[in-house]
């Protein structure tokens, strides 16, 4: 995809590590659980040749953790929507609960791309 912001900048500029392309949304999981569970599941990959029932073990254990972060923080999200529309009077602005839609839309469509 076509970048203008970078392809404006010279050539020898250094593009810092951080540098985004795109404004997205916020991870499900934060990135020090997603590690956590990245380091366990590489560790029962690297062990598997050594001892392959503790491997996958170790990696059906990561696998628990993931979805039970992964439910928690999907739950986290819908308390945080329903929040924001549930306690407004029957006659709100549309254009609120058009925005609360949306949310949901886009929740769920990152659900589905998982």
């Amino acid at each position: 995809m076509y970048d203008q912001t970078r392809a404006q900048q010279p050539a020898d500029q250094p593009r810092g590590r951080t540098e985004r392309r795109t404004a997205g949304p916020e991870p499900l999981l934060a990135p020090d659980a997603r590690d956590q569970v990245v380091a366990r599941l590489r560790h029962a990959l690297n062990t598997f040749a050594d001892t392959p029932r503790q491997a996958l073990e170790e990696a059906e254990a990561a696998f628990d953790d993931a979805t039970a972060q992964l439910t928690e923080a999907l739950a986290e999200q819908r308390r945080a929507l329903r929040a924001g529309w549930e306690d407004q009077e029957p006659d709100a602005e549309s254009t609120e609960l058009r925005l609360a839609l949306r949310q949901y839309r886009e929740l769920t469509q990152r659900l589905l791309r998982l």
